[in-house]
């Protein structure tokens, strides 16, 4: 059956089955490949996206109930404001290493300061507990979140 997902400020039309994993219309379907598949048990975090604006685990959440939202993914993510300064702080804090769950990280990361301009270490470890970095960079990603937080954008740097 025929879905209309609104991903990025796109309509895209798939025809899958309505209990689809939203995760596999983005990547298999549509093609936008920066959403990964870590665990598909909403464990891990690598697959997060925004729904309505809300950080959710697209390997989880169905076709036929992210019809009606919005969806952003982190091909996106950088044209809002908390997700340009969120992507800035990642670059300035070097927090990447291997890189596979830093989409989910930077997704959950944007919500957080969408939700909270000005997150504690707890605020930050309470969201991102469920966002797992094998490398383990938790301490370079709570210092990007709380850069992020103070960052001001000029004009021309989203």
């Amino acid at each position: 059956m025929p879905y209309n997902l609104n991903i990025n400020g796109t309509s895209y039309s798939v025809d899958v089955d309505g209990d689809t994993p939203l995760l596999w219309a983005i990547r298999d379907v549509i093609g936008l490949t920066g959403t990964k598949f870590g665990c598909g048990i909403a464990m891990c975090g690598a697959c997060t996206v925004h729904l309505d604006g809300q950080a959710a685990r697209s390997c989880v959440i169905s076709v036929e109930d992210a019809a009606s939202m919005a969806i952003t993914t982190i091909e996106a993510i950088g044209e809002t404001d908390a997700g340009a300064r969120v992507q800035q702080a990642w670059l300035r804090n070097e927090v990447v290493q291997c890189g596979y769950c830093q989409s989910g990280q930077v997704m959950a990361a944007a919500a957080l300061l969408n939700a909270n301009s000005s997150p504690t270490d707890e605020d930050i470890d309470a969201v991102m507990a469920g966002n797992i970095c094998r490398c383990g960079t938790y301490p370079r990603i709570r210092a990007a979140i709380k850069h992020a937080a103070t960052m001001v954008l000029t004009e021309g740097s989203k």
